[in-house]
């Protein structure tokens, strides 16, 4: 590739986004059901604290270009996370891929959820030719060094957790669940429960303080459960209110028969000549 001196920055010469094929035609199908609704959970619960959500960038099965010399070497992570890059390609345009050369800017974590016959390149257990791209595992801990390297398997429920330390990927002891990740000022677990009308255990984020995040429909259902319960309060104290009104005439108005009974007795009194007032 022919290069000028001084040379140009990658983002001249180098293709952009709208140059690379945004999928591979020789590829299988679509993904499996579960990897269409486990990455959408992850996304709805990826809130880390310090970025404004245009700030956050999260992507589901997206090429992920990441060598200036193999401009056409790609990985698709199942899911990624990058922060402090603008949500849109440029600030203006729905991302076809992710190009690192353009956007200068790594993912944070990648998960890749197991499926049968990738278990090893995804574990880094794989050999390749010279030739031929490197591994998942070797892009992302050599050559992205992203912080963290998530993998998840749904038949056994097993998560493994590796973080990079010093350009190689470490895998965190999980007696705890969730697990702090402080890079994302975020934390990691399973979670038993129901998502899409499905209940399984699914992978999802937490507080570093160890809540889970709401999705935006457990959110509302959240609002709307407070709603119910406010009026519930509401109705509540009216109904107080309303015996306590209810209390007070039915004093006032034993009070008032008291006192007629007293003026009838007085005016009997009075009849047979005996003054009701003197002592």
């Amino acid at each position: 590739m022919y290069q000028t001196n001084p040379p140009r920055p990658p983002k001249e010469y180098l293709p952009t986004m709208y140059d690379l094929p945004s999928e591979d035609p020789e590829e299988p199908g679509l993904p499996d059901e579960f990897h269409d609704l486990q990455p959408q959970l992850l996304r709805e619960t990826f809130c880390p604290p310090d970025y404004p959500p245009d700030q956050i960038f999260v992507a589901t099965d997206l090429n992920l270009y990441y060598d200036v010399h193999h401009p056409q070497w790609y990985k698709r992570p199942d899911w990624f996370a990058v922060l402090g890059v603008s949500r849109l390609y440029e600030q203006r345009d729905l991302r076809l891929s992710y190009v690192i050369w353009q956007e200068g800017i790594a993912p944070s974590v990648v998960v890749e959820l197991l499926s049968p016959g990738i278990e090893k390149e995804d574990l880094g257990q794989t050999l390749r030719e010279v030739s031929q791209p490197p591994p998942k595992w070797e892009v992302y801990e050599r050559i992205l060094r992203i912080p963290y390297y998530i993998v998840f398997d749904r038949y056994t429920n097993r998560l493994r957790i590796f973080q990079n330390i010093a350009g190689r990927y470490q895998e965190l002891n999980l007696i705890e669940s969730p697990i702090v990740l402080p890079e994302l000022e975020l934390s990691l677990g399973l979670w038993q429960g129901y998502y899409q009308g499905i209940e399984r255990l699914w992978l999802r984020w937490y507080s570093v303080a160890g809540d889970w995040i709401p999705t935006p429909a457990e959110l509302a259902e959240q609002e709307s459960q407070q709603k119910q319960l406010a009026q519930q309060q509401i109705e509540q104290e009216r109904q107080r209110t309303e015996q306590e009104r209810q209390r007070a005439e039915q004093e006032h108005l034993r009070a008032e028969q008291e006192r007629q009974r007293a003026e009838q007795l007085a005016a009997r009194l009075r009849a047979l000549g005996i003054d009701p007032d003197l002592p």
